[in-house]
């Protein structure tokens, strides 16, 4: 055979080889599935900041705002299960963290809201697209009838308002038998089609605790912290950015979140539509 022509066969065969390695996600690593999303048109909602809210002193509700986003929000299906976390921890993007159960159906759980940041960075750079934590503002919008307005009596023994926390949170159904998270699918899906919104795994948002006081005189001022964030399912939880598992000591405040696992939204590109924290507040 011809140097020119063992020369050319040399050359497509490498390139055949190039293309198959770039379809399996470049230098020899499985391929990574796009998560099931669903896209939500945009409509009017009614949203409560989360956070801590006085007036005059005094606890109180946050003001309730009615929402007009702009876009639409494409957003996961179901939660992150267990198979796509330890795919992450495989290839290196994430932290190994101690899963309860076993089965790729399950949701991925004990996690942190920093475990929640490193697998959206992880699956960006596997897919070549951009996704993130939702904000607090987009989970409630996306949770439909499931979220939970979070409503407490105002002024008064500070005392009650914890007895009707915990009297409001306490209620709920038990995890399996085997005391692990349900299987995807197990709390059913709302009214867009989103799986186990509000079920036994609250879900990390990119949301910062903020803490808003207005005076007599409607004087505000607004202070936020990002060592603690926002957390979703059966109520709002408040948690320090690192705890994955709340009942053994995360500080939160009301009944602690059963188990922390997440779902992610992903951009198209857009500008956000929605409106930040400080302008929900005030």
């Amino acid at each position: 055979m011809p140097l020119a022509l063992k020369l050319g066969c040399v050359a497509a065969l490498l390139a055949a080889l190039s293309a198959l390695f770039a379809f399996a996600g470049g230098s020899g690593r499985e391929r990574v599935e796009a998560p099931p999303l669903l896209t939500l048109a945009p409509r009017d909602f009614f949203y409560r900041p989360a956070g801590e809210f006085t007036r005059e002193g005094r606890p109180a509700n946050a003001p309730l705002r009615l929402l007009s986003p702009g876009h639409a929000l494409a957003i996961m299906a179901r939660e992150v299960t267990q198979r796509e976390y330890r795919r992450c921890v495989s290839d290196g993007g994430c932290p190994p963290t101690a899963q309860r159960g076993e089965g790729d159906d399950r949701p991925a759980v004990e996690l942190s809201w920093r475990d929640a940041v490193a697998y959206a960075a992880w699956l960006s750079r596997r897919l070549d697209e951009s996704y993130r934590l939702p904000t607090d503002e987009e989970w409630v919008f996306a949770a439909g009838s499931r979220a939970r307005d979070e409503v407490l009596p105002e002024g008064g023994d500070p005392a009650q308002r914890w007895l009707a926390r915990y009297e409001r949170e306490g209620d709920g159904d038990e995890p399996g038998d085997d005391g692990a998270p349900r299987p995807v699918g197990s709390y059913g899906r709302n009214e867009y089609g989103l799986e186990d919104l509000s079920g036994d795994v609250w879900e990390w948002t990119d949301t910062c605790f903020a803490r808003l006081g207005v005076t007599q005189t409607g004087e505000q001022s607004l202070s936020t912290d990002c060592g603690i964030r926002v957390a979703e399912g059966r109520h709002r939880a408040y948690l320090p950015d690192f705890i994955r598992d709340a009942r053994a000591g995360g500080c939160a405040v009301g009944t602690p979140p059963r188990y922390l696992g997440l779902r992610l939204v992903r951009e198209d590109g857009q500008a956000s539509p929605w409106l930040s924290l400080i302008d929900a507040w005030l």
